[in-house]
């Protein structure tokens, strides 16, 4: 199996590339407007490999379609949430900008992505949080170098997450963002068609 949480703008995943060389099955976001062969996941769906059972939530808010996976080991318990590949949405110390696949218009992005980490909240304290990035990333405006976190950490630590209504999280989250990657759309477009270099 190889997941990915959304279609990215800041770097070309090579995707369909790691698939052809292992053999494993592409997921992705019902929604994600690839143009490669892969498995559309839709919110609330699994998928089982042995006892690990992998669950798409969608967390919309850094692009429209944008999934997290939360994983379940049946041998840790009754598929009691165990870790959580949050992509852009949850970030160590910081969430996803929204502005790079918002068309212009960030704001109702920023808005729909509070919701989405509410949703990401509702898991236990102890779940870890596997993000796409970490510190050094454009994704970002105060990420953390940390690879990793938990639930109940970024609960407690991450500052944009203390803006209790949508209105207030959107607005400072649209606050100093830094510069979008170079070759945005490129790189995009790219990633929709499965290519493994930027077209110039």
């Amino acid at each position: 199996m190889s997941a990915e949480t959304h279609v990215q703008a800041d770097h070309v995943s090579g995707l369909p590339a790691l698939v052809e060389a292992t053999d494993a099955t592409a997921y992705l976001p019902a929604a994600a407007g690839v143009e490669f062969e892969h498995l559309p996941l839709a919110d609330g769906e699994t998928v089982e490999l042995g006892n690990t059972v992998v669950r798409a939530v969608a967390t919309p808010g850094h692009a429209p379609a944008h999934h997290a996976y939360v994983v379940a080991d049946r041998r840790r318990g009754d598929e009691e949430p165990w870790l959580v590949f949050t992509g852009d949405s949850l970030l160590v110390g910081d969430v996803g900008r929204p502005d790079l696949h918002a068309g212009g218009d960030p704001a109702p992005l920023a808005r729909q992505l509070h919701g989405s980490i509410r949703r990401l909240l509702e898991l236990p304290d102890g779940v870890l949080v596997y993000p796409s990035h970490f510190g050094g990333s454009v994704c970002g405006r105060a990420l953390s170098s940390n690879p990793f976190s938990s639930i109940g950490f970024e609960r407690s630590h991450n500052e944009t997450l203390a803006h209790a209504d949508a209105v207030s999280f959107a607005r400072a989250l649209l606050v100093d963002l830094p510069p979008a990657p170079v070759a945005q759309a490129a790189i995009v477009a790219a990633n929709r068609a499965g290519r493994i270099a930027v077209e110039a």
